[in-house]
């Protein structure tokens, strides 16, 4: 299991919202590469980022910061938001970004996604953003008809490294973790799968290196570290010996 500290960007900064919605962000820094650097130190293994401005835009708005990211960290970076076509894709992976994810993408042009994930093995992910069961797109700013299931099944055995499951309506608010859909969604396909929205505290790490949750391959966290509620070498230490028993 992989605990992922998540940097979202907003204006070239590095903020976090609350179930998705720009007009509730809390920015928690103006320097996104120190805060990559800080992670880094901390132990963390990888860091997600999210351009949250190029979601909506659907093409990259906060690069720089991303290449401050980049510079920084030393550690593989994860990039989702606004990267929706193999020039975008190729255009990353060669700045030095170890994995880009793909999700309004994965909705409207599914076979694009497939050739990425074939041209670039294991650097490719699916982001599979979800509200009240339904995949969200455009930032998360509008709901398709297609369900999570449906989505995630539809790139089986395309060589897509990651689902990325984020529960919108959990996100930035602490509610913990929605364990019981990312286990159903982990054993439904053979992709690894990442659950996304909500971690809340050391609790919600104790309980993902629980038995019944070792489908699930990692964690992303976000609000709970920068408002000082999850202990970044703490929730690490719980990691690494879970993973030594």
């Amino acid at each position: 299991m992989i605990l992922y500290p998540a940097i979202d960007l907003k204006g070239g900064s590095v903020v976090r919202l609350k179930e998705g919605d720009m007009d509730r962000a809390t920015v928690y820094g103006r320097d996104p590469g120190a805060q990559a650097r800080t992670f880094a130190e901390t132990g963390f293994e990888w860091i997600h980022v999210v351009d949250l401005d190029g979601a909506f835009a659907g093409a990259s708005v906060n690069a720089a910061a991303v290449d401050d990211i980049l510079d920084a960290s030393g550690v593989p970076v994860q990039l989702g938001g606004g990267i929706r076509d193999m020039k975008a894709v190729e255009a990353w992976l060669k700045r030095g970004v170890s994995r880009v994810i793909l999700g309004t993408a994965a909705v409207r042009d599914p076979e694009f996604v497939k050739a990425a994930a074939q041209a670039h093995p294991g650097k490719v992910a699916v982001g599979v953003d979800a509200r009240d069961g339904r995949v969200a797109v455009q930032g998360w700013a509008e709901v398709s008809d297609m369900t999570v299931l449906d989505l995630a099944k539809r790139f089986e055995d395309a060589g897509v490294a990651a689902i990325i499951y984020t529960d919108i309506a959990r996100d930035g608010l602490l509610k913990g973790l929605n364990l019981e859909s990312t286990r159903e969604l982990a054993a439904a396909v053979t992709i690894p799968v990442i659950a996304s929205g909500g971690l809340a505290d050391i609790e919600d790490v104790r309980r993902l290196l629980e038995p019944e949750n070792a489908a699930i391959a990692g964690a992303i966290t976000g609000r709970a570290l920068y408002d000082g509620r999850l202990d970044g070498r703490e929730a690490l230490a719980f990691v690494r010996a879970a993973r030594a028993a």
